[in-house]
């Protein structure tokens, strides 16, 4: 079993990284790029089935350690 998470900024936080990534994007030519967010990536190898206690396991890992709740939001993907 995977867990995916995904951080991003949250909408109402300033991005500087984004801002520049879609800055540069535009000047190699895709003139067509809005907004960019950029965030983290993390993929989580587990040796356990699925069950609801890691799930909360793994919510409470992402809001305590992989992701800042006050400016950043976190989504939990579970691929078996």
């Amino acid at each position: 079993m995977k867990a995916i998470v995904t951080v991003l900024p949250k909408p109402t936080v300033l991005d500087p990284q984004g801002a520049a990534t879609a800055q540069a994007l535009q000047h190699l030519g895709l003139t067509e790029v809005g907004q960019v967010r950029v965030g983290k990536f993390i993929e989580i190898e587990l040796n356990s089935e699925n069950n609801p206690q890691i799930q909360n396991q793994l919510h409470q890992v992402c809001q305590d350690l992989l992701s800042n709740p006050v400016i950043e939001d976190y989504t939990l993907r579970i691929v078996e």
